[in-house]
């Protein structure tokens, strides 16, 4: 399964645990141990100052008095003092045998949900996943145990809950498939905080990560509006099948208009290194909506009102793809200067009259292929170059090269391939052949490019002649 990157992005939060005045231990009566040996032991355990020698003492204890009174506290402890010492899997094996005697133990699933989401996150693991959102279940259906007040367990439960929403959407994303599950989930994460708090940590995050699912979603429902349309134009005087098809298609643009209300809301809060790593996607999906970036501007400033989107919110849907490539061909004097992601919008979705119209000038022609590295092998590189095709880590563009690739210059699967201008290092490349992929409910409709004669420079090694990258013109969505 491909990755599911925060980054997706980009992590604007990492993982931070709820302190732990918040999540105290939850055994909190007094216990008295009888046996002297077993009170020692205890003892010398819980005073030890050096990290690993209070963890080894415990372990001892546990080993020595496997049924002790302060079993609990023990654990607790134990979780502590391997959280302290950065070792995450004995962390979570601490505090998996803290909740085999205490399963609605919050901290403890507090604890084990935060780094198998993280793992979850970081390997796509799809029982890794699976078990942090079955954690986190249990996590908001925890009762309050005794002992603790109503006013603690409310503070306790208000600081875990949205963290626990969170790894539900996250599992639903990465394992499930489901976006529109994983939509709802990080909707009510959010609600859970108040206002001020949405602006940055874990909210501004997953306010991102709300976003990228509903572009997911609109794939879904992209798909289901195609089939609705097919169903309708079968049977044309079915009115409850044309208002089926125009209901679905409606949905479509919907999750659109949801997702970059959700990527300027992330923008308007996000540091700046990270703003210009979303402005791309917030312009690129706002302007496969409404056509262009008019109006861009005042979504932002809306979006820094309010962390949800008013029911009011009314911006103009764009033409047909279709409509919008056939205007832009005709209002470009020379398409050879159209952006590289441009050309392949209209290879990939465009009528196959200006598809073909732009192949016959761009066949045999060379080009930098500036984007992400999908897959490479000395004789093959994979690029994604489109938003969407990075998105979906797909390649639009595969680059066979005209020599082998020494194995240490190979470029690392996610590494970015620019101009020389701007770093490198820069793959080019000579237009060979391309083919049309239909739009289903994972990927857009694109176009997978071919070229031949590949060759990847880096900045230390002289340039070879190549024609000039072109510069970027309004893109039609």
């Amino acid at each position: 399964m491909k990755k599911f990157v925060f980054a997706s992005v980009m992590a604007l939060a990492s993982l931070s645990l709820v302190p732990a005045h918040t999540l105290r231990a939850q055994d909190q009566s007094t216990i008295q141990i009888k046996d002297p040996a077993e009170y020692n032991a205890y003892s010398m355990a819980t005073t030890q100052s050096d990290p690993k020698a209070k963890a080894a003492a415990i372990e001892d204890f546990l080993t020595k008095y496997p049924q002790s009174v302060v079993k609990k506290t023990m654990l607790d402890m134990l979780i502590d003092t391997y959280q302290q010492l950065g070792d995450m899997d004995k962390t979570v094996s601490a505090a998996s045998r803290l909740l085999q005697i205490d399963p609605g133990n919050l901290k403890a699933l507090y604890i084990s949900v935060a780094i198998k989401k993280n793992q979850c996150a970081k390997t796509s693991d799809q029982q890794t996943c699976d078990d942090a959102a079955a954690l986190a279940q249990k996590g908001l259906a925890a009762t309050k145990p005794a002992g603790v007040t109503d006013e603690a367990w409310k503070q306790q439960t208000d600081a875990t809950a949205p963290f626990f929403h969170s790894a539900i959407a996250v599992d639903y994303l990465v394992s499930k498939k489901d976006p529109a599950a994983a939509v709802e989930e990080y909707r009510k994460e959010l609600m859970m905080y108040p206002p001020d708090k949405t602006t940055s940590g874990l909210a501004l995050g997953d306010t991102l990560q709300l976003a990228l699912a509903y572009v997911k979603l609109q794939l879904v429902d992209a798909q289901a509006a195609r089939d609705a349309d097919t169903k309708a134009k079968a049977a044309p005087a079915d009115a409850a099948l044309a208002a089926a098809a125009k209901a679905a298609k409606d949905k479509a643009n919907q999750d659109y208009l949801q997702a970059v209300w959700f990527f300027a809301r992330a923008w308007n809060f996000a540091p700046a290194n990270y703003k210009s790593q979303i402005e791309p996607q917030l312009e690129y999906y706002y302007k496969k909506y409404h056509g262009d970036l008019t109006g861009l501007d005042a979504l932002k400033t809306q979006a820094a009102a309010t962390l949800f989107p008013p029911g009011t919110l009314n911006i103009t849907p764009a033409k047909t793809p279709q409509e919008q490539i056939h205007d832009l061909l005709a209002t470009t004097p020379d398409l050879n200067t159209l952006a590289l992601a441009d050309k392949e919008t209209v290879l990939s979705v465009g009528s196959k009259e200006d598809a073909d119209k732009l192949w016959a000038l761009l066949q045999g022609k060379e080009t930098p292929v500036p984007g992400t590295v999908i897959e490479a092998t000395a004789s093959q590189i994979k690029v994604a170059v489109t938003q969407d095709a990075k998105d979906a880590k797909t390649a639009d563009f595969i680059v066979n090269m005209k020599e082998p690739i020494p194995e240490k210059e190979i470029p690392a699967v996610g590494s970015e391939l620019k101009l020389l201008k701007d770093g490198g290092p820069e793959l080019d490349g000579t237009y060979d052949t391309y083919s049309q992929v239909p739009a289903s409910a994972t990927a857009a409709a694109s176009a997978q490019i071919v070229l031949k004669d590949g060759i990847l420079q880096t900045a230390k090694k002289a340039p070879v002649h190549k024609p000039a990258a072109g510069h970027h013109t309004a893109r039609p969505q």
